[in-house]
């Protein structure tokens, strides 16, 4: 199954993945809306490399899923889960990501809170 959800009026692609029970964003799609970039699959390509040459392995959890492209067309898209993306998320250097950053740092804080203090979850 494959849908589109908005953010901000402008589209992500998503396809739910039956067998993990999770969804998959289409990467250059998130990256397009927090960089407002002319050419969202080469920033992608570009900050792919540096996060593998820093060592991160989130962007080996990125697969390619055949999603449907703005011509219509179903092209290889890399995907990534919720966890995936918001890591990425947070490798973006851009003021609209700052948002998403703040809320991350305080639901992490929060967090371990609630493990440190199991009767804040309640």
């Amino acid at each position: 199954m494959s849908e589109i959800s908005l953010f901000e009026e402008k589209q992500v692609r998503r396809a739910w993945n039956a067998e993990q029970e999770k969804w998959l964003f289409a990467i250059v799609d998130v990256i397009a809306i927090l960089t407002n970039s002319s050419n969202p699959q080469t920033y992608w390509r570009v900050m792919k490399k540096r996060l593998m040459d820093e060592g991160n392995e989130t962007v080996t959890n990125c697969n390619g899923l055949k999603m449907t492209a703005a011509d219509g067309k179903q092209r290889m898209t890399d995907v990534a889960d919720t966890e995936a993306l918001l890591r990425i998320i947070q490798s973006i250097p851009s003021p609209k990501a700052e948002p998403f950053k703040i809320w991350l740092a305080k639901v992490g804080y929060e967090r371990l809170e609630e493990i440190e203090n199991p009767e804040l979850a309640a």
